[in-house]
């Protein structure tokens, strides 16, 4: 199994690693030990580049499976026992963690208002949506809602990571924030991401340590998906800082 460091340390840009397994036909290596997220819960996977001495390998997807974190690469295919450096594009990870971090945020404001689950969700460096059920809403007051998630923005929430033998987070159904439970059976340790006071929910991608460095967003769209459903689109008003 892979060592993975983004889960643990979000902040991890670079690492050494060790190749554990390589195909050759499909230009992927396994590591024993990454920074690169795999994507999932609508985060996109990191960007970046693996060195076997001065030679750079694009990464061009990551993946996962029961065996680890695989790296797929754009040429050149290191040996099983290879020393490799890695380092993702991480202006973009950061990015990514902010835009992240505020759409929990989001999730926490909504679930406090209306008690609804995430149908939905999909997220870009700098901008995301979440899709939630909202039938006695009305989406064209929505400025009330941006201004309530700003402030809950505004309170510096802190943000902790811990992780959960299945058992006890399937005893905490409060942890499952979308409508349908799609965290595999499989899984047997939950993590668990909590915007303290404001947002806790099992969750796999990264994040940043407090809401402070999420900044100010602007709800820039809601679109009603049919039957009382709502698509909430946000963007970060300072995706650069």
């Amino acid at each position: 199994m892979t060592e993975r460091i983004y889960s643990t340390d979000s902040y991890a840009a670079e690492m050494s690693a060790e190749v554990v397994a390589a195909d050759r036909d499909d230009r992927r290596v396994l590591l024993d030990r990454t920074v690169f997220y795999p994507g999932g819960g609508g985060q996109p996977i990191d960007q970046g580049a693996l060195w076997v001495g001065d030679d750079r390998l694009e990464v061009v997807k990551v993946t996962q499976d029961a065996d680890g974190v695989w790296h797929w690469l754009d040429e050149g295919v290191p040996g099983v026992g290879t020393q490799v450096e890695g380092r993702i594009d991480w202006e973009r990870r950061y990015l990514l963690m902010r835009t992240h971090t505020s759409l929990h945020a989001l999730c926490g404001v909504v679930w406090d208002w209306f008690r609804s689950p995430v149908t939905g969700g999909n997220m870009e460096p700098g901008r995301g949506r979440l899709d939630f059920e909202l039938p006695n809403w009305d989406p064209d007051k929505r400025g009330p809602l941006e201004e309530a998630l700003n402030a809950a923005i505004a309170r510096h929430h802190p943000i902790e990571v811990s992780f959960l033998p299945r058992k006890e987070a399937d005893a905490d159904p409060s942890l499952i924030r979308t409508k349908v439970n799609l965290i595999p059976k499989s899984i047997q340790k939950i993590r668990v991401i909590d915007l303290v006071g404001l947002d806790r929910q099992a969750d796999g991608g990264t994040h940043v340590k407090s809401t402070a460095e999420v900044g100010q967003v602007k709800i820039t769209k809601v679109q009603s998906k049919g039957r009382g459903f709502r698509r909430i689109r946000l963007a970060l008003n300072n995706p650069k800082t």
